[in-house]
Order: structure tokens, then C-alpha cells, then sequence
């Protein structure tokens, strides 16, 4: 069977590398992979502000996937759920979804009264709309795996072993650092896999923008290069005190390393006036700082989450969870 893998506006070149990773398997004698084909779609809106959405390419009895990572969400989602039930309507055996990031995990809970658990009901309008979801390290906290809010089958990429590579080739005695206990588990593996020592911050938040954290035993490991690790940089305020922090403590320039390239305005920036050495993200958002390669991997979860390939022994069941592979 085909693929069609249907690119949301921007995630053209996603989408690209997706069916190029899939075609060059295919040939494979050892491992044979599906073919996958790049379909078009028209998403634009009305003078009134409503979309308008098309499918260009043939779809009736074939596997489609959408493909849209889900940073700034809003303006994606409705045309992400109007492509899907598009596709559905003409025909498609199958609609998928490969949101390399996946957004509306952080409310997880109701921390105040009155307040919406988000991350569920974005679980809810998903499950509604797609057959499968393949994503990249979800920004799990109170919950285990998607399974607890997701009724789709999901497979979940785990970008640790791609960023303990780069950090092994790239990081002459790196010096792993974590944002905080929540991180611990992940940073760990990273920096297991990158046979360096690792330290977790001591971290005081007192507001979205307020956060003062420290790094235990610092004068200890004076002679390493510390490396950042975080899942999301969005504000970056906690990584730009971290490397302040570092530098004032006379560590070398910090490398900071993020899963996801959120950024919100004037974070990368921030991070420079801080001293950082290198900024490196995955290529799950596209932006300058993309430097770990995950689209291989990632067309391999496309795979099995298609049904196009048997099961791997590490893949996902259905609802997968996050954390270190």
C-alpha cells in the first residue's frame, strides 16, 4: 500500500523528507518499507475569516496522513480537523495524523478552580478526528502516557538517542544539565547515552516568567562543558538564568539543547545575551537553530502507525507513552 502524506501549509518540506526516508527504505531486502507518495492540498481562508480547505490529490482507498507539527496551534487545528474529515468524506481508508510536536499537554490538571484541562479536550478533538497520531517526546508531567487521554492508537519518538549522538560528537567533556526533578529521568538517559555525568537544577518558580533556579555543587565540575537539555524551549527564561548562572559560576559557555524549538519572541535572544555557546533543536518545529535529524525515526513510527510495516519490538501500542527510550 501507499502512503499519502498530506502536508499542512509549512510542513511541505516535513512531508518531503518523511516520503523521501520512506521511499529509500523501500528498497531495503532486509527491512522492505512502504512507498510513500506526497499528495496537495489547498488550505486558505474566506474574506470572513473561515477555512477553506481541498484535497488535490486522489485519496479514495488510500492511507493518508496529515502532516502538521502543532506549534502556535490555533490557527492550524480547524483546518487540521476539516483536511482530516475532507479526506475521510472522499474516500480514504485511513486518516493519520504526524504532529512531530504535539500541543496541549501542559494543563493537565486543574490547578485552579474554574479552570479547563486542556491537554483532554485536545485529546478528545483529536481521538474524533484521526485514526492513528505518531508524535516526538510529548511534554508528559502528571501523566504516564497519551494512552490516558488519547483513544487513538499513538507512537511516540523518543529524540534521546539522537541527541546523545550529537552531544558525543559535537561536545568535547559535556557536563548534562536538567531543568528541573520532572526532567531527571529523561536528562539521565541522555546523558547515560552520552556517557557524561548529569546534575538537575534546584529551581524556584514563582510565575509564568519568574523562575530562579541554581546548579548543585557547581565549583565541581569546573573543567566540562555543560549542555542544557530541555524538551521545549518556549520563553527560555530558566535556561538564559541557567547559563548566567553557569558562566558566573566559571563553567565554559553553556550548549543548550531543546527537543522542541517553540521560542516564544525574544527567547533565542535571550539565551545569546546570556552567554550561551550553541542553541541545537530537533527538527520537530522548523527553525535556525535545527541541528538533530529526527526524520528517519520518524518515518519509521509512520510506518507502523500506518500498519505498513510489522511492529518493531520497541514500537508504541496503542496510547504510547513519552520518556527515554
Amino acid at each position: 500500500m501507499t502512503l499519502l502524506l498530506i502536508p499542512l501549509p509549512g510542513n511541505e518540506a516535513l512531508a518531503q523528507s518523511l516520503a523521501r526516508a520512506l521511499r529509500a527504505a523501500s528498497g531495503s531486502a532486509l527491512r522492505p518499507s512502504p512507498v510513500a507518495a506526497l499528495g496537495a492540498a489547498t488550505v486558505r481562508r474566506f474574506a470572513d475569516g473561515e477555512s477553506y480547505v481541498r484535497i488535490l490529490s486522489p485519496v479514495r482507498g488510500r492511507a493518508v496522513a496529515v502532516v502538521a507539527t502543532l506549534d502556535r496551534p490555533d490557527d492550524k487545528v480547524l483546518p487540521l480537523v476539516f483536511l482530516a474529515a475532507t479526506a475521510r468524506d472522499l474516500g480514504a481508508a485511513a486518516v493519520g495524523l504526524v504532529a512531530p510536536y504535539l500541543a496541549y499537554m501542559r494543563q493537565d490538571v486543574r490547578f485552579r478552580a474554574g479552570e479547563g484541562v486542556t491537554s483532554s479536550y485536545f485529546a478528545s478533538l483529536l481521538s474524533g478526528a484521526m485514526d492513528w497520531l505518531v508524535t516526538v517526546d510529548p511534554h508528559l508531567h502528571r501523566r504516564s502516557n497519551l494512552g490516558e487521554i488519547y483513544r487513538i492508537p499513538a507512537e511516540v519518538v523518543h529524540a534521546a538517542p539522537r541527541v546523545s549522538a550529537w552531544i558525543r560528537e559535537h561536545v568535547p567533556r559535556p557536563l548534562l544539565v536538567g531543568p528541573d526533578a520532572e526532567s531527571a529521568q529523561w536528562v539521565r538517559a541522555v546523558a547515560d547515552a552520552a556517557d557524561a555525568p548529569c546534575v538537575v537544577l534546584e529551581k524556584v518558580r514563582r510565575g509564568d516568567r519568574d523562575v530562579s533556579v541554581s546548579v548543585p555543587e557547581v565549583e565541581r565540575w569546573r573543567d566540562r562543558t555543560p549542555v542544557l537539555v530541555d524538551d521545549i524551549i518556549a520563553t527560555a527564561r530558566t535556561m538564559a538564568e541557567t547559563v548566567g548562572h553557569l558562566r558566573r559560576g566559571g563553567l565554559a559557555a553553556p550548549v543548550c539543547v531543546g527537543v522542541h524549538a517553540v521560542f516564544a519572541e525574544g527567547a533565542a535572544e535571550a539565551l545569546a545575551a546570556a552567554g550561551a555557546a550553541r542553541v541545537i533543536t530537533c527538527n520537530t518545529i522548523a527553525h535556525p537553530s535545527n541541528g538533530i535529524d529526527l526524520t528517519v525515526p520518524l518515518a519509521e513510527a509512520v510506518a507502523r502507525a500506518a500498519g505498513l510495516e510489522p511492529s518493531a519490538p520497541h514500537a508504541v501500542a496503542a496510547g504510547g507513552g513519552g520518556g527515554p527510550a
